[in-house]
């Protein structure tokens, strides 16, 4: 006999495929699955593998709606756990300074602040929300900074975020199909209480990920962009990705994980910016 685990997976590839048909509808499927497990658990874990089927259907039709509303739901929790450099403080200053003339950019409103944090990182995100970490910062001149948050903009406007969040958005659906077809198990209620937290991991692994080989390319040619904008020499490009270069360890996260590695980007930048 097909374990439940095997069931859940047969019926989320054929309703993913459309090789449901009128012959086979969700709920004969859900039947089959209640004749496995048994009883009011059967009932119960119909109930979550619909639920995971919806989330897994869904995830194949993320709206740009959708991802500004993860997005905005992450800040919020994200600024609820970071400490934010507070308006008097020389970082936010400073940043305030770096950013004064691009409250808008490209469409974008967007919204500055410093995470009080020796990880050498920024990100952007679709709602406009920039977070830059003090460590980033510490390391960087002011163009330097410019050409970074250039970069993390970038990803945004190219698309490379929104496409990432949908990949682990479906993952996380998949996750929660399993978790539905470990209902009876006896750790099936930490499992579902892991996938409460699921915005929290699916964005963290968002923000850690490395970018394509393409992509930070382009997000770099985008970055040059935002420089001539703000009249910023194209040089800090190459000099921001040098610096990045020489820096390892535990302080630096996703704006290190990237193919090429940034020295191979730097001559990148220094070759475009040169045409």
């Amino acid at each position: 006999m097909k374990s439940i685990a095997s069931a859940v997976m047969l019926l989320v590839a054929m309703l993913t495929s459309g090789a449901a048909t009128a012959q086979f509808s969700l709920g004969d499927a859900l039947g089959g699955l209640g004749g496995l497990l048994g009883g009011n658990s059967a009932k119960d874990s119909s109930a979550n593998l619909l639920d995971a089927v919806s989330d897994l259907t869904k995830a194949a039709n993320v709206t740009d709606a959708d991802v500004n509303l993860m997005a905005f739901n992450f800040t919020k929790q994200s600024d609820g756990e970071n400490k934010i450099a507070p308006a008097t403080s020389t970082y936010a200053k400073r940043l305030l300074k770096i950013t004064s003339k691009w409250e808008t950019y490209d469409g974008m409103k967007l919204d500055y602040k410093v995470y009080m944090s020796d990880t050498v990182n920024a990100f952007a995100l679709s709602n406009g929300t920039v977070r830059v970490y003090s460590g980033l910062m510490d390391l960087m001149t002011d163009d330097e900074l410019r050409f970074v948050i250039g970069h993390e903009i970038g990803h945004v406007k190219l698309g490379h975020s929104t496409a990432a969040i949908k990949n682990a958005y479906q993952s996380s659906a998949l996750t929660k199909g399993a978790a539905a077809a470990a209902a009876t198990n006896k750790n099936a209620s930490l499992v579902m209480n892991i996938a409460g937290d699921q915005l929290k991991e699916m964005m963290q692994k968002v923000l850690t990920s490395a970018h394509s080989r393409g992509q930070e390319s382009d997000s770099d040619a985008y970055a040059l962009t935002f420089l001539k904008a703000s009249k910023t020499p194209a040089k800090a490009a190459t000099s921001a990705l040098l610096k990045l270069a020489g820096q390892s360890g535990a302080n630096s996260v996703s704006i290190m994980s990237s193919h090429p590695d940034p020295a191979d980007r730097a001559a990148a930048v220094e070759k475009l910016s040169a045409n």
